[in-house]
């Protein structure tokens, strides 16, 4: 789920990023106090909802919706306020819901458990997040991978970026120095088989290959931030705060390039 979060002010802009993030952990938020900026961002890319104060110097966020549908005619208009009397005219803009500030959890669910216009999901593809932790996405929703070193595998054959990799070399990135150790390939094994499970149970199955001592990912059935950013995606590039697959050790070599601009 793409949101699109417009406020004038910085602390609301900040609690409200905060509990839609604990709404919808899963969602690519993008944050903005300046309104064309916000309406720049949105000619760039199809937002599926977009929270907007109402009352702003700068333009109304009224005047905003109208150009926003104008981009966008599915996208989700989420009033946010401190103002009630602006609940008809929001109305008449076929708005998906009007939310009073401060912002409670509750409200928020409630606004995006009854959108207008039913948020179109691409076919099984998968969000995957390596600025920062890496994470993986299903329908908005994180991936529950049973093991952590399954979810591991993954985020280094994303980091391959299609390349394949053995048997040996997967050893070595879970096990350093005892990666030649025979109960390892054989724990391996396991892992794999996790790993497919879990692919499979998301619908996206397709995603990984795997063959005898061959194993890679269908890079282009992946909606991942790393990706975007190395084309030059705006809102990936603009995503990127020096950190990239955090939890991991061997990510530093691919954080490294990224600092130095040689990917």
């Amino acid at each position: 789920m793409r949101i699109l979060i417009i406020d004038d002010e910085d602390m609301a802009l900040k609690h409200l990023a905060s509990v839609v993030t604990q709404v919808v952990p899963g969602a690519d938020i993008m944050c903005f106090d300046d309104c064309e900026e916000a309406l720049g961002e949105a000619r760039l890319r199809n937002y599926d909802v977009a929270f907007l104060d109402i009352s702003m110097p700068e333009k109304s966020g009224l005047l905003i919706a109208k150009e926003l549908k104008d981009i966008y005619k599915d996208i989700n208009i989420i009033f946010v306020t401190g103002y009630s009397e602006y609940a008809l005219e929001a109305l008449k803009l076929y708005c998906s819901g009007y939310v009073l500030k401060p912002a409670l959890k509750e409200d928020i669910e409630s606004a995006l458990a009854n959108l207008r216009t039913p948020i179109k999901y691409s076919e099984n593809k998968l969000r995957v997040q390596c600025f920062g932790n890496f994470e993986v996405f299903h329908n908005g929703k994180p991936v529950n991978f049973i093991r952590n070193k399954a979810k591991e595998i993954f985020a280094y054959l994303i980091d391959r970026r299609g390349a394949a990799v053995n048997t040996g070399e997967l050893c070595a990135v879970l096990w350093y120095d005892e990666a030649d150790d025979e109960s390892h390939r054989h724990y391996l094994r396991n892992l794999i088989s996790c790993l497919k499970k879990t692919l499979e149970d998301c619908g996206a199955g397709d995603v990984f290959i795997c063959k005898r001592n061959h194993f890679a990912l269908n890079a282009d059935m992946l909606d991942c931030d790393y990706y975007k950013y190395l084309e030059h995606d705006p809102a990936a590039v603009n995503s990127y705060r020096g950190e990239y697959m955090s939890q991991y050790g061997w990510a530093e070599m691919t954080l490294a390039a990224l600092e130095n601009n040689i990917i």
